[in-house]
């Protein structure tokens, strides 16, 4: 059975799955779908085709499944769908997808949106990703999992975020970040890699060595970045996690791929006559 406060408003065809706490002055709009052990703790919004999934925690003032802010949006029944245990933290606001794209914005299992962030229509977020307060994704970002998004952070639409990538509070993201790529700054830049996102995912020392390695030569100033991703697919493409980088780079989405703030010489250093980024 639900628990549900009298002051909450839940409206008939809500489907509300066992163990669900809805608290005072919610509002579950008709077509919400709340999965076991879903908790609203007070003041939250739930419109649209939304599923929160299991063990979710909505704080107050968080408003989900709202209308996308797209004016080519044509009013269709679009869907926002948020997997298991992911927390959203107070005044977070998620729209559903439009209709003129995927029709849907996704956020993974086990992602905390802290306070008064934004996930704007047809964002696809993987699984364990934080995304920081009072950052803005716009509409069809993309964030892998594992990835980290610093407060006060703003992404411009079609950006990519790689796999546990992180970036770096009050950061203006208008360019795609590469897996384990570490940015920051208004624009942003690339900063190397997330040296402490890597340990911590049990990555080996050789492993670091070898992406830095073959980082020296992908942005190296002794070429075009197509040609040295060629070299680095030479020397490096039996590396996992290289292979994963130059396929993330060859595979360019809608935005320009994010570089270092300068090009790097062929000793993978940084070079003083390469131009600012």
């Amino acid at each position: 059975m639900a628990n549900i406060h009298p002051s909450a408003i839940v409206e008939d065809g809500a489907q509300l799955g066992t163990d669900v706490t809805i608290g005072p002055f919610c509002h579950v709009r008709s077509q919400a779908v709340l999965h076991d052990r879903v908790e609203l703790i007070s003041h939250v919004s739930v419109s649209g085709r939304t599923t929160l999934g299991e063990g979710c925690v909505v704080h107050p003032f968080a408003v989900l499944g709202g209308q996308p802010q797209n004016f080519r949006h044509e009013g269709s029944d679009t869907v926002l769908e948020i997997g298991a245990e992911t927390i959203i933290r107070e005044s977070a606001t998620v729209h559903v997808g439009s209709s003129n794209s995927t029709g849907k914005t996704l956020i993974g299992s086990h992602c905390h949106l802290f306070a008064q962030c934004h996930v704007a229509h047809d964002c696809h977020i993987g699984d364990h990703v934080i995304i920081g307060g009072a950052s803005a994704l716009a509409g069809h970002v993309e964030v892998a999992d594992h990835a980290s998004v610093g407060g006060f952070t703003a992404v411009l639409q079609f950006v990519r975020i790689g796999h546990h990538a992180f970036i770096g509070g009050a950061s203006a993201v208008g360019h795609d970040v590469i897996p384990f790529g570490l940015a920051a700054r208004d624009p942003a830049v690339l900063h190397g890699f997330n040296l402490i996102g890597m340990r911590r995912s049990g990555m080996k020392r050789s492993d670091i060595d070898t992406m830095r390695a073959a980082y020296g030569v992908i942005y190296a100033t002794d070429g075009t970045i197509a040609g040295n991703l060629e070299l680095a697919r030479e020397q490096f493409g039996d590396h996992k996690i290289v292979a994963e980088i130059i396929d993330f780079l060859e595979k360019r989405g809608k935005r320009p791929v994010m570089r270092p703030r300068r090009e790097l010489g062929s000793s993978g250093s940084e070079s003083d006559d390469a131009p600012l980024m």
